[in-house]
């Protein structure tokens, strides 16, 4: 399950027509060949760019626009008006394309010939008239759209172009996400709850729930050689106390933690699953609640949510494909508790068991201790410090008649002091602009309790990713004021209702 753009690519679409006649639509294609040939090339963008033949007609542009809709391997689709391109020949093509759309406003080249440039410069070299034409159809048509203007030779715009692509890997996930949920979600928890049918129709993923003794019966059956391989990869990877090691006498905890994780495995492997959640209230035969297992298998890429939380699963599997690649980490999290003593309040994160340790700091330590919640056998997990730097925290909400999402810029630090009795996996940060302000804003908006947090990703790829799914987007930053969130949450709920009945 590990996550990769391997085999993935993003069209690279040209609009032109035949009025130019045959020298400048060479022209046309062999510059825009170059343009795409730069993106391909760029480090910034993660996914393959494939150039395709330039489009002169409605006909040819319907047909692409189906290929692309039709073609796994298609991400989504880059368009360029490098000459005019009447706009009406693209409603039919546009109306069908059902993948992401970057509308990319550039040139052939950076400069300008000043002493040279002629008529036959201007038709060929027009794209910010042809653009124009083109970007007026897509509001026409209320196209969902990320724009990007700029040469591609300046590393801004391949940076903007990387993070769309990302989130276009992100929605092609969500397009085809199966995520299982092992029983329901906690008694009388408000948001957690969410309506999985919209969530399908809007997002494409499918959310369904199995009977926890379904995995059970999995657990059961497997082989002792196969905890034995899981083992020793613990004692490769992690540090722990001499008596959870295979002979000590708490040994079978993480044995059994490690049974769990081979089970898990196998049931969302065979069931094509790229996303589960579990609930500590329904743990059926299951001596121990998962936590090591679950930790480790959000490190291979899964989503995950707690308490039966599948929206907040679903969002960690499809920011785990965009992020792929990136340094950093993204993690299933949830604001715990507070440091309001300090000038600079802190945030603690944590959960249960359930931190990914592609955030930790430091090698993280395999320890096993009463959980003090769901009545079950001291269960195994892994505790560590989140690494410091710049992050992102996100939550997704439903409000009823619409979908939000509720995203915060932090910055993860280092504890203040040591947490000797704290003995999960654990992240401290730092919310902008202020404590005061983020902490107001976030529950004005409804944001939930659980959120991802990503060191590996930020509010432009969120953005990008928001713009695919048509899905209303709060974002607390630096720049966040409460009289301005205010206004922003106000005009947003009526943008929004106007905009479902349009």
């Amino acid at each position: 399950m590990q996550v990769s753009f391997e085999g993935s690519e993003i069209w690279f679409l040209t609009g032109s027509q035949g009025l130019y006649g045959e020298d400048t639509l060479q022209q046309v294609a062999e510059q825009s060949q170059r343009v795409a040939a730069a993106l391909d090339d760029s480090a910034d963008v993660p996914v393959r760019v494939v150039w395709k033949p330039v489009l002169k007609d409605a006909g040819a542009i319907r047909r692409l626009m189906g290929e692309a809709n039709e073609e796994p391997a298609c991400l989504g689709v880059i368009t360029w008006m490098h000459t005019f391109s009447p706009a009406k020949m693209w409603i039919s093509g546009l109306d069908a394309l059902r993948k992401p759309l970057l509308h990319l406003h550039t040139q052939a080249d950076a400069a300008l010939p000043w002493a040279t440039i002629d008529m036959d410069f201007m038709n060929l070299n027009q794209a910010a008239h042809g653009d124009r034409e083109y970007g007026f159809m897509l509001t026409r048509l209320r196209t969902p759209r990320t724009t990007v203007a700029g040469h591609v030779s300046n590393p801004r715009v391949a940076r903007r172009v990387g993070s769309w692509a990302r989130a276009a890997a992100g929605a092609a996930e969500a397009r085809g996400l199966r995520l299982a949920r092992f029983g329901d979600n906690m008694r009388n928890v408000a948001v957690t709850e969410g309506d999985k049918v919209e969530a399908e129709i809007r997002f494409g993923m499918s959310v369904n729930t199995w009977g926890v003794n379904d995995l059970v019966e999995v657990v059961t059956a497997v082989p002792h050689s196969d905890v034995d391989a899981v083992i020793a990869e613990y004692g490769d990877l992690y540090d722990m106390d001499d008596d959870l090691r295979p002979g000590g006498e708490r040994h079978d905890s993480v044995r059994y933690q490690a049974r769990i994780e081979v089970a898990l495995r196998q049931f969302l492997t065979e069931g094509g699953f790229g996303a589960f959640t579990t609930n500590f209230e329904d743990l059926g035969g299951l001596r121990q609640l998962p936590g090591l297992a679950v930790q480790r298998l959000m490190a291979d890429g899964y989503g995950f949510g707690g308490e039966g939380d599948w929206k907040t699963s679903a969002l960690l599997r499809v920011l785990k494909t965009a992020a792929a690649g990136l340094p950093g980490g993204t993690s299933f999290m949830e604001d715990y508790t507070y440091d309001l003593a300090s000038d600079t309040p802190k945030i603690l994160g944590a959960h249960m068991l359930e931190v990914c340790p592609t955030i930790a700091g430091e090698k993280p330590r395999l320890e096993v201790h009463p959980l003090g919640i769901g009545g079950r056998e001291d269960p195994a997990r892994l505790v560590f410090n989140a690494a410091p730097g710049a992050g992102v925290t996100i939550g997704w909400s439903d409000l009823g008649d619409r979908f939000r999402w509720v995203a915060n810029e932090i910055d993860v630090v280092e504890p203040s002091e040591p947490l000797p009795n704290l003995p999960v996996a654990r992240a401290v940060w730092e919310p902008r602009p202020d404590f005061e302000t983020a902490t107001e804003g976030w529950l004005t908006a409804g944001g939930p309790h659980h959120t991802v947090l990503s060191t590996q990703l930020g509010t432009e790829e969120l953005t990008d990713l928001a713009e695919v799914f048509d899905t209303e987007l709060v974002v607390i930053d630096a720049d966040t004021t409460r009289r301005g969130l205010a206004k922003e949450l106000r005009w947003s709920a009526a943008y929004h209702r106007l905009a479902q009945r349009l």
